[in-house]
């Protein structure tokens, strides 16, 4: 199974999303019988891929945040104790 295979929230699969919904609207009943599975598969990596590059992103994201969240408890505990 895979997401909703919307483009503006794929745009690094666009190309291939695009390969795979035509390859199932030219074979209606040979996508049952694996017409279509090389771009199955294709996407399957893309999303992965995709899925990886944000995780990294947001994990960075996290790592900044938390050193700002440090910071201003550091500031708050400093001042609270004067």
């Amino acid at each position: 199974m895979h997401p909703p295979l919307t483009l503006h929230k794929h745009p690094m699969c666009a190309e291939i999303i695009e390969q795979f919904q035509k390859c199932h609207v030219e074979h209606p009943v040979g996508k049952f019988f694996g017409e279509c599975t090389d771009l199955k598969i294709k996407l399957d990596r893309c999303f992965r891929q995709e899925k990886a590059l944000k995780r990294k992103a947001n994990f960075e994201e996290s790592k900044k945040f938390k050193e700002q969240l440090r910071a201003f408890r550091k500031e708050n505990a400093a001042s609270g104790s004067q």
